[in-house]
């Protein structure tokens, strides 16, 4: 193949010779899942299934595009060989050839964008009330209710892992498990500050107030990929309460670990098995450590600025739901929809594929 489409389409030519090796890749890897010794290894079906599946696509689509710069050649050298009536026939499939392979190169630059490590990952959400007071915690509990919906619709499993109810039904805070595949890609830009702008239950003079509650996004860590050493924790048991102090348990349930070289502290007071809420713990403390550790690697890489959507730090805030006027606003990608009813009850998609688009393009301008 040539690799010198129509202006305006990408120079091919660069990436040919690793696109040819990864469709030979691509057969290797077809041929070892029809080995019989591969597939009595379940390690190692495991293993070939997954480069078969990271494979299969973008070798498809680098067989339609070579297909397509063919089809456009034919298309042109009917061009030079026709006349009259014929050639206007012609012309007209030159423009739908390119038409065809411009979308097909679009299709496999973004293909050939990094791949998010995360990209297979659950998600960890941590939600809190933060300006606002008691409002805030009512703001929290209707943003976990708006996931969780939003999650249900995607056909995702949910699991509480924490959770502290405020004193009117709201939540002071809770922490999350989202599992389900896509689960990071559509929820990972949802982390940072929240702002409402509504009516308070507690207002009696009818007055709009602003309050915010504040969304962390973690990507969920397995033991391997973070290794912690016992002798960095610090554990303390104490006995979980409930609402106003309350005690709840009358047994050393909860439990609180300290990562003593970065400072992390999670508590765990749900289960009412020490052992439980001991193992729940870890898995929030291993994923704000991997979060960590990968916040660091982008900033050695000078990319942590190009990595916020729409250049928006954390503490700036993402979005605002304003109540009166049934209003949702992305400050990051200044988009504005009119259907907060509808986004509370769980229909987060306009918001989640325009965030995800909006990170696509920023991957590509960077080249």
């Amino acid at each position: 193949m040539g690799g010198t489409s129509t202006g305006g389409h990408y120079p091919w030519a660069v990436l040919s010779d690793r696109l040819n090796e990864l469709e030979r890749e691509y057969e290797a890897v077809v041929a070892e899942l029809n080995d019989p010794n591969v597939s009595a290894d379940p390690r190692r079906l495991r293993d070939v299934s997954r480069r078969h599946k990271e494979l299969e696509e973008v070798v498809g689509t680098w067989r339609r595009v070579q297909q397509a710069e063919s089809d456009l050649e034919a298309a042109r050298e009917m061009v030079s060989d026709s006349v009259g009536e014929e050639r206007e026939l012609a012309r007209d499939e030159v423009e739908r050839a390119e038409s065809d392979l411009s979308h097909l190169e679009e299709e496999l630059r973004l293909q050939l964008l990094p791949k998010d490590p995360n990209a297979d990952r659950n998600v960890i959400m941590e939600i809190r009330g933060t300006e606002g007071g008691e409002e805030a915690n009512l703001f929290a509990k209707d943003l976990f209710d708006m996931y969780t919906r939003y999650a249900a619709a995607k056909g995702w499993k949910t699991e509480v892992l924490s959770s502290s109810p405020s004193e009117r039904e709201g939540l002071n805070d809770v922490t999350f498990l989202v599992k389900g595949e896509g689960a990071w890609q559509h929820l990972e830009h949802e982390g940072g500050p929240h702002r409402v702008q509504r009516v308070p239950v507690t207002e009696s003079q009818g007055r709009i107030h602003t309050s915010a509650a504040a969304v962390a996004v973690l990507p969920e860590a397995k033991e391997v990929d973070v290794a912690i050493d016992q002798n960095d924790l610090k554990i303390d048991v104490y006995r979980s309460t409930g609402p106003g102090g309350q005690s709840v348990n009358t047994t050393d349930s909860a439990v609180r670990i300290t990562h003593l070289p970065t400072g992390i502290v999670v508590a765990m007071q749900d289960e009412k098995s020490q052992i439980q809420n001991r193992a729940k713990a870890m898995i929030v403390l291993r994923s704000r450590l991997l979060k960590a550790e990968q916040d660091r690697q982008a900033a050695e890489l000078s990319a942590a600025r190009r990595s916020q959507v729409g250049g928006g730090g954390r503490s700036e805030k993402i979005r605002t739901y304003n109540y009166k006027e049934n209003r949702v606003t992305d400050h990051r990608i200044r988009l504005t929809l009119h259907k907060l009813d509808r986004i509370l009850m769980g229909d987060l998609d306009d918001l989640t594929d325009a965030l995800m688009a909006d990170k696509r393009a920023r991957q590509l301008a960077e080249g």
